[in-house]
């Protein structure tokens, strides 16, 4: 009895031991920046088998909010914190590029807008394809949710802080965009520059008279390219027991940010990594 309560015992010890050195970092929120944290995480994990990494998605606000109160470690983000958030002490890094893209039917036959034509036409000041060079057409504006970082990026950066047209078509998130678009032949939409799909990109034009520009990454990483941004990686210093640090290395390492491509975004140019 004495020997199999002993053995119980040392049983019990080892897994609390285990469970002591097994380090759990929790991640959430974007879900544009999902697949590349969690493929950052898998191979991480292969090469520090005392850390699970645990990432779940939520949006850019619930990971700013849990981060903000304790209920995630690590908080992703496409959206800068609120300065209500940025009290709890949080610290940002970017961790990647994104380049934004206008979305329109390829049948409209128009390759490029101007940014005041852009503005114009979200705003609903244009409303026919034949103002901005295309056929006699109503324009059918696709936009997302009020809530999404995608749109208030688009509205600050594009609209210039003013609001889209009242018959805008409010879509789900940037995929749901790219389909509403494809399928209708009076459609614009926006969002990330890997969303095109079968879409056509339009080039953007500064001014009149300045060159059309595409989002290739030479364009958006000289700053060629006006619309574009970072996404964000926010940490509770408060719940960082070291391992969180290490992550945040390897995912803005060669290493991590070899994925990033893949997924449709442009890596953190290496003089901003540390950042």
């Amino acid at each position: 009895m004495r020997i199999r309560t002993l053995a119980q015992t040392i049983v019990a010890g080892l897994l609390l031991s285990v469970s002591a050195q097994a380090q759990t970092v929790t991640v959430m929120g974007s879900t544009a920046l999902g697949p590349i944290v969690k493929k950052a995480a898998e191979d991480f994990m292969k090469a520090n088998a005392g850390v699970q990494i645990a990432v779940s998605g939520g949006g850019s606000m619930t990971g700013l909010n849990q981060v903000t109160s304790g209920g995630c470690v690590i908080g992703i983000s496409d959206v800068y914190a609120t300065p209500d958030q940025d009290k709890a002490g949080l610290v940002n890094h970017n961790i990647v590029v994104q380049p934004f893209t206008l979305i329109a039917h390829p049948g409209v036959g128009v390759t490029t807008l101007t940014a005041q034509q852009a503005e114009q036409v979200f705003t609903g000041k244009v409303n026919n394809w034949k103002e901005v060079g295309g056929p006699d057409a109503p324009i059918t504006v696709y936009s997302r949710e009020n809530s999404s970082g995608t749109y208030e990026f688009f509205k600050a950066n594009v609209l210039m802080g003013k609001d889209f047209v009242s018959s805008a078509q409010t879509m789900p998130g940037t995929a749901a965009i790219v389909q509403a678009v494809v399928k209708d032949k009076n459609g614009i939409g926006y969002g990330g520059a890997a969303y095109g799909g079968s879409s056509k990109l339009l080039a953007i034009k500064k001014t009149d008279v300045s060159p059309a520009i595409l989002p290739t990454e030479e364009n958006v990483i000289s700053g060629t390219y006006p619309i574009w941004r970072h996404l964000y990686v926010y940490v509770n210093p408060n719940l960082d027991k070291g391992e969180v640090a290490a992550y945040l290395t390897w995912i803005r390492s060669d290493d991590g940010q070899k994925y990033v491509k893949d997924i449709g975004y442009y890596p953190l140019p290496k003089n901003l990594r540390s950042n």
